[in-house]
């Protein structure tokens, strides 16, 4: 029986005959099944969650927080630093009292780095997979299981159901939020579910005139790309709003950049020299991100150490991997001004919505881009400056999505009066106990097993575990304690009250 997906040579012959096997076994062998199914139904399931004896009183309840990685915790951070109201009163007139408005409610948050990033579901046709690690995600915000680390020979079952969620994850609010609402409808839960798409689509509004012609920038990951999920939220809002001018949307796929700040192997590897035969990113011979030498100085990649590896001098460049972050920002910038320089649009750009969670943590990264390239001349000519405003709005949608939270939080009476502090953070590590699982040297999914696995063969393909040394990359967490402090020091104060894990150290990262 031959796999549907093409398997890389960089794998050893003998994964990639069982990964052929594990195919066929599960596909002839077991029945498929629905995720929301089992979750509410099959009590043997270790995803059983059993909604009948689900907390009456939510006030004092956490609020969950899922994305697939880290990038989330931007999201979370501007929810935890957001003073936009009177905590006394709680009242919806904006008037801030210098008090975070959330410093009494406290945070259950997930990462699930095993399965991201969650934009590539989607290109290699594996939608339903995708929705099925959203519901997974979901279950267990509601549920009280987790692992405290790999070697656990059984799961706890003391952490807190959830009275809220909120999805910080653009590709997974694209693709899962209709199905989570749903689930929550059949439940008989009905906890309220905020995406982050609409927050980022009403925040790019209020930063132009109903009667001002626009264009508007959309830089996601490849899944949020395909599922049209801001252009259509875009279409309905400025109707919704009576916005009467011609308002554009362009998009650009990220594809890679996610995985970058992530550290994802398949996008960027410190420590490489030569090109890579398991690199996925932009490249001059990949169509669906493609490097145009001809336009290379338009890029101005950096050539420090090895942060871009080529083949071939720059004046018959072979091929190009992008090896930095800030590479891939300078590449995914410079696409999009292309495709709208392309257009011919007369439409000035004014905002650009930073459509996944990972990207605020480069904000000025972009911003610096942004202006170089109204900047930009060739032959003594701007190239870009005419279809780009000079001061161009950079939307977080996370600052929305604080906005609706509180509100609905408000409207509901469900404050609590806990403390922040008691925030607990979660990320998903791959299984090493399924013998289903097929792992590389690092312990990690192989990309052709993480997107060749196929939705409806329920199984605990990742383990959920407290952030800690052991789950979390050195320079993560340095990216984390220096871009978002107040909930890096939450993440750190999570670790020392968790008396089982006893991970930390003074000096340490975590």
């Amino acid at each position: 029986m031959k796999s549907n997906i093409k398997l890389s040579r960089t794998l050893p012959a003998i994964i990639i005959l069982a990964f052929i096997f594990f195919n066929a076994c599960t596909t002839e062998e077991q029945p498929k099944q629905k995720i929301t199914d089992v979750i509410l139904s099959d009590k043997d399931s270790y995803f059983y969650v059993d909604t009948s004896a689900y907390p009456k009183e939510r006030r004092r309840l956490p609020i969950g927080v899922f994305d697939s990685g880290t990038g989330g915790l931007t999201v979370l951070d501007a929810i935890a630093n957001f003073d936009n109201y009177n905590n006394l009163t709680k009242s919806l007139s904006s008037s801030s009292d210098n008090v975070r408005d959330f410093q009494e409610e406290y945070f259950i948050y997930l990462g699930d780095q095993a399965n991201m990033p969650y934009g590539n579901y989607s290109k290699e046709n594996k939608v339903d997979l995708l929705k099925e690690h959203i519901i997974k995600d979901v279950q267990f915000l509601l549920d009280k299981k987790y692992y405290d680390s790999q070697a656990a020979a059984s799961f706890e079952s003391d952490k807190e159901p959830v009275k809220a969620i909120v999805v910080a994850c653009n590709t997974a609010t694209a693709y899962g939020l209709e199905e989570i609402r749903e689930f929550m409808s059949n439940s008989g839960l009905n906890l309220p579910v905020i995406g982050v798409i609409d927050a980022g689509v009403k925040g790019a509004l209020s930063t132009i005139g109903k009667d001002e012609n626009a264009t508007v920038g959309i830089m996601a990951t490849a899944g949020t790309v395909s599922s049209k999920g801001y252009v259509k939220a875009l279409n309905y809002w400025k109707e919704k709003y009576g916005y009467e001018a011609d308002i554009t949307a362009f998009q650009q796929a990220g594809i890679g950049l996610a995985g970058a700040i992530d550290g994802a192997a398949n996008y960027i590897n410190k420590n490489a020299e030569l090109l890579r035969e398991d690199y996925k990113g932009p490249a001059v011979n990949n169509s669906e991100a493609q490097i145009d030498i001809t336009i290379l100085d338009r890029y101005d990649f950096n050539r420090n150490g090895n942060e871009l590896l080529t083949k071939g001098d720059k004046s018959d460049m072979e091929d190009i991997q992008i090896n930095s972050v800030q590479n891939y920002i300078k590449y995914h910038v410079v696409s999009l001004l292309e495709k709208i320089r392309k257009s011919e649009t007369n439409n000035k750009l004014t905002s650009i919505i930073l459509g996944c969670t990972h990207y605020p943590y480069y904000i000025n990264d972009f911003k610096a881009e942004f202006n170089r390239l109204y900047n930009y001349k060739e032959n003594g000519k701007n190239v870009y400056r005419n279809f780009m405003n000079e001061d161009i709005d950079f939307i977080d949608p996370a600052v929305n999505t604080s906005k609706e939270l509180f509100e609905y939080l408000a409207e509901e009476e469900l404050f609590n009066n806990s403390d922040i502090s008691k925030s607990e953070f979660y990320i998903s590590a791959a299984n090493k106990h399924n013998k289903n699982n097929i792992l590389d040297s690092a312990g990690l999914f192989p990309y052709e097993y993480k997107y060749g696995r196929n939705a409806g063969f329920i199984q605990e393909y990742v383990r959920r575990l407290p952030f800690s040394k052991q789950s979390i990359d050195d320079e993560i967490a340095k990216r984390l304690e220096e871009s978002i402090p107040f909930t890096f020091s939450l993440i750190r104060e999570f670790n020392r009250s968790n008396k089982k894990m006893n991970f930390l150290k003074e000096n340490e990262k975590l």
